[in-house]
């Protein structure tokens, strides 16, 4: 199978929409969503599962262009405003109106959920929310915002009746799972299944499914043989080692495109004594990831071609950056950076290290394609060049909490870390406020920023570039704060994930840039 790196390849998928069929669809998971609640974790797996049950303001397609939603209309009323006008009738699947109250309590819920390994703030901080009427709502921020509408596309609106009260564990047995989304809540049994039934009443374009059966299948030949079997009716995640082979199969239909998920590394940036970062021989050390040159040894160190030819089978794009081309605010000044393994040996040396350190490198082992031979990959790739490296990877429902917060004071846990982050909307605003920018709750800035990096000149232009009206201008910043962080080895970018799924015969499935899952894009063939 052959794929375009651009947006552009998207489009072709996108005219493939005939009429699905009316009846129970079983779709098997590479990852499952670690809650029910929408505002719990910004993770995809979640953020997913959430488009089923509940909606959005904003909706997205299958570009991560903007759509209405909960909202009809949107508009700038003046430089700090935005207004937006909600749809009437609405209904939640408990027979309560969706009105302005819901939009208000929501901003106040989503960024403090408690305990959330990576909370929606990046997207709500900043931005204060009035009710008008009934079904008028107005936004402020205190500078100029163009990316309101992007922003608010990614949070998902709960209900004001126990939904924005409603505890974690109380979405997870179904108690507060009621959204206004084209299915309801049925069964929530973690490792096993999640299930959803058509709503009937639902606003918009009404499901083909009666039912949905959503079955976590960790192992990429098991979900392999689920479909084979009959056992499922579509898989996300086709393992790479697979496509070829059914490509060949005439019982099975693959559908492929570029996803916005840059897989990357985070390294302790904030530490002088950095729990996993020992000196040869396992003695204490001063962290010397705090220092560029060896930032920039250990990315040299990476054959990212290697990683895209043999562990991803050649279904990846080498990264040099936060978002592959096609999407706002990309630079085009940036190259992945070239694989050079003397090199990185004398820029260790230069920086004090000629013999090199220890370090281990965490990862989850069931959340992105191929990630903990990722992690074996460079691990191996760094003890080539003297960085003599441990790999430990576990599953994501363990990774995530003590990555974010699993250290002795809350912070993160790991030293080195495998990650991926996919741009919620649409832009590389999404990445640059989340993943490099300052760790600052308040602000709402640095809520994924795991290695705690932080540099005062980098927040100034991010600043800057959030509250440029003009989109040329805002492109050109935001390209320049990506080449700042990248300069600077904020984070390690490896590739770019590119997504397949595969579905029964007679079905098709509509690949999407955030690779979502959704059974609203299982069509038939």
């Amino acid at each position: 199978m052959t794929f375009r790196t651009t947006l552009g390849a998207f489009i072709a998928s996108a005219l493939l929409a005939g009429p699905a069929l009316s009846e129970e669809l079983t779709i098997g998971l590479a990852s499952e969503p670690t809650a029910i609640d929408p505002h719990f974790h910004n993770l995809g797996p979640n953020n997913a599962f959430a488009r089923h049950v509940f909606d959005r303001l904003i909706l997205q397609n299958e570009l991560q262009q903007l759509e209405p939603g909960l909202a009809v209309s949107w508009k700038p009323i003046d430089d700090l405003t935005w207004e937006f006008k909600l749809r009437e009738g609405v209904k939640f699947h408990d027979g309560s109106d969706f009105t302005a109250d819901d939009v208000v309590c929501t901003w106040e819920r989503a960024p403090n959920v408690p305990n959330s390994p990576s909370s929606f703030a990046t997207y709500t901080k900043g931005k204060t929310v009035e009710k008008v009427d009934d079904y008028t709502v107005r936004f402020k921020s205190a500078a100029p915002y163009p990316l309101m509408a992007n922003d608010i596309s990614t949070v998902t609106i709960v209900s004001n009746e126990g939904g924005c009260d409603g505890t974690t564990s109380q979405y997870n047995d179904g108690t507060a799972a009621v959204g206004t989304g084209p299915f309801r809540f049925v069964s929530y049994k973690p490792g096993d299944s999640i299930v959803v039934e058509r709503n009937d009443d639902y606003w918009g374009d009404k499901p083909y499914w009666s039912k949905v059966t959503f079955k976590p299948i960790k192992s990429g030949p098991a979900r392999v043989a689920a479909l084979l079997a009959g056992d499922v009716d579509v898989i996300a995640s086709v393992p790479t080692t697979d496509v070829s082979t059914l490509e060949k199969n005439d019982k099975v239909s693959l559908s492929q495109g570029v996803s916005n998920r840059v897989i990357y590394l985070h390294l302790d940036h904030n530490r002088v004594d950095s729990p996993y970062v020992k000196a040869n021989g396992g003695g204490a050390i001063e962290n010397p990831l705090q220092k560029l040159e060896v930032r920039k040894a250990i990315s040299m160190a990476i054959n990212r071609d290697a990683i895209v030819d043999r562990v991803m089978e050649g279904i990846a794009i080498k990264a040099g950056q936060l978002l592959p081309d096609g999407f706002f605010g990309v630079s085009e000044n940036l190259e992945p950076v070239a694989y050079d393994p003397k090199g990185a040996k004398a820029m260790l040396a230069a920086a004090g290290y000629p013999d090199g350190f220890e370090l281990t490198i965490h990862g989850p082992n069931d959340r992105y394609i191929n990630d903990a031979k990722i992690a074996e990959a460079i691990g191996q790739m760094l003890t080539r060049i003297g960085i003599k490296t441990a790999v430990e990877t576990m599953p994501r429902s363990v990774y995530f909490g003590r990555a974010s917060r699993g250290g002795p004071d809350k912070t993160p846990e790991f030293s080195f870390i495998l990650v991926g982050w996919g741009a919620g909307s649409g832009e590389a605003s999404s990445p640059l406020k989340s993943l490099i920018a300052t760790h600052n709750p308040d602000k709402g800035w640095g809520s994924s920023n795991r290695g705690r990096y932080s540099n005062a000149e980098f927040d100034a232009l991010l600043d800057t570039a959030l509250s440029a009206v003009d989109d040329a201008e805002r492109q050109d910043l935001l390209a320049k704060a990506t080449e700042m962080a990248i300069e600077d080895v904020a984070i390690i970018p490896t590739h770019y994930q590119v997504s397949t799924w595969g579905t029964r015969k007679g079905l098709k499935y509509v690949a999407r840039t955030d690779e979502y899952t959704l059974a609203i894009g299982v069509e038939k063939e």
